[in-house]
Order: C-alpha cells, then sequence, then structure tokens
C-alpha cells in the first residue's frame, strides 16, 4: 500500500490546519474522532458522498489533524493530538471547547453555523457522531 502524505510534527503549517478545521464536515470529523478515538473512513451516519468524505479525510491528513491506518481494505483515522499539542499549544483543544460550549448553545458563540455548533450535528449526520462504525474504505480511495 501506498505511503499517504501526513506532515511531520515540526513541518505542520498553522493556516492549513486553520483552513482544514473551517469546514463543518471536517469540524464534525474532528469532533466525532476527540470523542471515539479512532474511527472508520465511512461513519455509517454521515450522509456525504464517498468522494467528499475522501477529500475531507485528506484535508485533515494533509494538515497534520490525523493519521491514517490501514487494516486490509479498512482506514481508520485518529486525532494526531500530541502532535498538534507540542506543535500549537492549545489550539485543538481551545477549538473542540468551542465546537462544544456553541453545541450546548452558550452565548456569544457561532450558533448561527450549520454543523456541529447549534445541533451537535454536523451537515449530513443522520445521527448524533457518537456511535462507531463497521464501514470500511476501499484501497483507492484518498481517505
Amino acid at each position: 500500500m501506498r505511503s499517504l502524505a501526513q506532515p511531520k510534527t515540526a513541518d505542520m503549517d498553522l493556516a492549513a490546519v486553520l483552513y482544514a478545521l473551517g469546514d463543518p464536515v471536517r469540524l464534525g470529523l474532528v469532533r466525532l474522532m476527540a470523542a471515539d478515538g479512532e474511527v472508520p473512513c465511512s461513519p455509517e451516519h454521515l450522509n456525504v458522498p464517498r468522494s467528499t468524505l475522501s477529500n475531507h479525510w485528506r484535508v485533515l491528513r494533509e494538515a497534520g489533524i490525523t493519521s491514517t491506518r490501514s487494516e486490509g481494505k479498512a482506514r481508520f483515522m485518529r486525532l494526531r493530538r500530541d502532535d498538534l499539542e507540542a506543535r500549537f499549544p492549545g489550539v485543538l483543544e481551545t477549538i473542540l471547547a468551542a465546537i462544544d460550549a456553541a453545541s450546548a448553545g452558550q452565548p456569544g458563540r457561532r450558533e448561527d453555523l450549520e454543523g456541529p455548533f447549534p445541533t451537535g450535528r454536523c451537515p449530513g449526520w443522520n445521527t448524533e457522531p457518537s456511535s462507531r462504525s463497521a464501514a470500511v474504505c476501499s484501497r483507492g480511495g484518498s481517505g
């Protein structure tokens, strides 16, 4: 299997990390990984085309936010918490806290945004992003 591009900790770029976190679907995926640890590449409760989802995983991985582990044809993603904390102290935890606070409806947060903010759900989520999926990705995807 080919190696998937992901930056070393020292090569992570703050602009790339913030760009990757600037999409509601990707924020939902980050929130899911923060809650569940390692997640499959195609969570069953996500109503997003696989090609779109694969692109979201690629953006997160290339920014250094996630790492990907292959097991047979399946791919599993996890947050690179320690690497992000070492490179940009407090950034990930601050963003996760803001997502949680906004989804709880606290004043002064971006409650008008779609996604994980007002309802705790991401566009395309069929259910709350808390259950695990046994879905697998084919080797051909970029996720």
